[in-house]
């Protein structure tokens, strides 16, 4: 006859085994898990910093053409935006995609690191030589 009491007195509880594949499931999972937020964060940041650079570049367009500098080419500077530098440079060169038009394209190149890599964005705009 078996025991009743000892069978009463049995607890749920994990095994040995089970613990051991939950902790070895975590040990593989969390670094992943973490590999995958860095990612995810380096490409928000550089594509912060993109659009920051690209409305840096209109804007510095947009002066230049107000102070009809665009077909002067060789400026530059230096834009600090949110604690990050942003160099902008810009020239001006003959497009020759239409001999006819007599048009000069205008560029702009604002140079900018994300997580040690240098990056750049350009905006061009044409220019006729007479209205600039």
């Amino acid at each position: 006859m078996s025991n009743p009491c000892a069978t009463e007195h049995r607890r749920a509880a994990f095994t040995l085994v089970e613990v051991l594949v939950a902790t070895l499931f975590m040990v593989v999972v969390i670094p992943v898990a973490l590999g995958g937020m860095r990612v995810a964060s380096l490409a928000g940041e550089s594509a912060q910093r993109k659009l920051v650079a690209a409305r840096i570049a209109n804007r510095v367009i947009n002066d230049l053409r107000v102070e009809n500098l665009l077909l002067n080419g060789g400026q530059h500077g230096v834009t600090l935006e949110n604690g990050v530098s942003y160099n902008w440079s810009q020239q001006t060169e003959y497009w020759n995609g239409d001999p006819m038009s007599r048009l000069y394209m205008s560029t702009v190149t604002v140079q900018y690191n994300v997580a040690g890599r240098h990056c750049n964005v350009q905006l061009s705009v044409l220019v006729p030589p007479s209205t600039q």
